[in-house]
């Protein structure tokens, strides 16, 4: 019999304006992503140097997870290789790929190079929040709660994490969004069940 997985926390990063649990927490209109992730991270209080090092797309990832987890998840309950990540997108690392193409006409960036990987996002997660179990990166033209779903499902069910980052995070130029949801098995007071509806509900009521 499958056990039921439970979204115990969400996250939304779109249109400058930060959402957790349903519950907008941050805004800021008419500021530029780069400028509006600092100051996120500025209202947070964070004190994480490394933040600043990072290309668009892995403040963005960073950030959401920093939000999802925060006073959501006890990460003492479960072993670092319990903990895992499963992250989407439709441009890669499309954004930095364009960025350091720019500087190889004159001087070739190793800043910018490091991240023109889509799953350098996802290791700074881990950085940050010792997460070392399965990790993937998938590509997709559009937003698809249904692999989500099923893919996360699948590793739960076969023993290969007992808790799960996921979602969608893209970003290319200042089109951005960040969906992000923390997955377990325990049930907490706000959880709801991790199916396929829920996911594109908190995905759309954000983006629409």
């Amino acid at each position: 019999m499958t056990e039921n997985v439970y979204i115990t926390a969400s996250c939304t990063i779109a249109d400058n304006v930060v959402v957790k649990n349903g519950k907008q927490i941050f805004e800021q209109k008419g500021t530029k992503v780069q400028d509006f992730l600092v100051a996120v991270y500025q209202y947070l209080a964070v004190n994480y140097p490394r933040f600043y090092k990072m290309d668009g797309l892995a403040k963005l990832g960073w950030m959401a997870s920093e939000v999802l987890l925060e006073g959501s998840f006890d990460k003492t309950k479960y072993k670092p290789e319990d903990m895992g990540l499963l992250l989407c997108n439709k441009n890669s690392s499309l954004d930095t790929d364009i960025r350091y193409y720019d500087t190889v006409k004159t001087m070739a960036s190793p800043a910018l190079f490091v991240y023109t990987l889509p799953n350098i996002v996802m290791g700074e997660i881990c950085i940050r929040h010792q997460f070392k179990g399965e990790n993937d990166f998938f590509i997709f033209e559009a937003f698809n709660a249904a692999f989500i779903q099923q893919y996360v499902h699948h590793l739960f069910e076969t023993g290969a994490m007992e808790a799960c980052i996921c979602g969608w995070v893209e970003l290319l130029d200042n089109d951005y969004n960040a969906t992000l949801y923390l997955t377990e098995k325990k049930e907490n007071e706000r959880s709801i069940l991790f199916t396929e509806e829920n996911i594109y509900h908190i995905y759309q009521t954000t983006h629409g």
